[in-house]
């Protein structure tokens, strides 16, 4: 039987448990301010809130679940205490429970991905749903390390999900147009923009997600270093543009762009 939900087609089967890895970043709409001394984006008094194509991969989870196709959909967060809200918000999407890896440090890519690999290895999801990238460092690389470190396929930038017998068609978006994939379970694909619209979070789900389980671990319990590999030197922000200003004629225009500006 298929079922039909928003841009993915499910055919039931054996059903399955999803880990969709969540991360806590600057609310999209927010103006980000370098601190004053270059080491970083001041996150004082800042609205925070959930990676926007974590969003995705989440209602991506609920819909498989929704379809019959996933059991249990498993939402993980890897920082700070506050990352709690971030994984209630998950569960208020529909989540049934949630996982927070609970460190201070600054996690880098690689790290995230072998805390995740961790927790695969005791979890057993049969697919890891994750944005294909967070916002504040648009990295892309988390997924494609977790696939690595598991030797599992990848499909990444998914539009369109199709799963049935044990596999996954996916179709992602690249330069030149789409292209479909077919990658056998267990596999890690990300989401990208087209996937679905995420629903919003209804009061009564909100309320019934504070009474869903949130374990708390630490990396050590994994048997995870994520001590970073690389230092970030300095932050700034980027040039501003210089106001824009009026030519008499296509000649002087000419003349500026290739002597001022250089651009031909």
């Amino acid at each position: 039987m298929l079922w039909l939900a928003g841009g993915c087609v499910f055919e039931k089967e054996n059903p399955m448990k999803i880990l969709v890895p969540v991360k806590r970043v600057v609310d999209y709409n927010v103006k980000v301010r370098v601190k004053a001394d270059g080491t970083g984006v001041d996150l004082a008094n800042v609205k925070m809130s959930m990676n926007p194509f974590d969003e995705i991969a989440i209602e991506e989870a609920v819909r498989l679940k929704e379809a019959g196709i996933a059991t249990e959909v498993i939402a993980v967060s890897c920082g700070v205490a506050a990352c709690q809200e971030t994984l209630r918000t998950a569960m208020a999407i529909g989540a049934d429970r949630g996982i927070l890896v609970e460190t201070d440090v600054d996690l880098q890519p690689l790290a995230v991905a072998k805390l995740l690999q961790a927790l695969c290895a005791k979890e057993q999801p049969q697919i890891v749903i994750c944005g294909k990238q967070a916002i504040d460092d648009d990295a892309n690389q988390t997924g494609q390390m977790l696939a690595a470190l598991q030797n599992w396929p990848q499909a990444t930038f998914a539009s369109k999900v199709v799963i049935a017998n044990g596999k996954a068609s996916v179709t992602r978006e690249i330069d030149g147009g789409l292209e479909t994939l077919e990658i056998s379970l267990p596999a890690v694909v990300s989401t990208d923009l087209r996937l679905n619209e995420p629903r919003y979070a209804t009061l009564p789900n909100i309320m019934k997600a504070k009474k869903k389980p949130l374990d708390t671990v630490k990396p050590a319990d994994l048997g995870v270093d994520v001590t970073p590999r690389l230092t970030t030197l300095k932050v700034a922000e980027p040039a501003k543009r210089s106001a824009g200003i009026r030519v008499a004629d296509v000649a002087e225009l000419v003349n500026k762009l290739k002597n001022e500006a250089k651009v031909i």
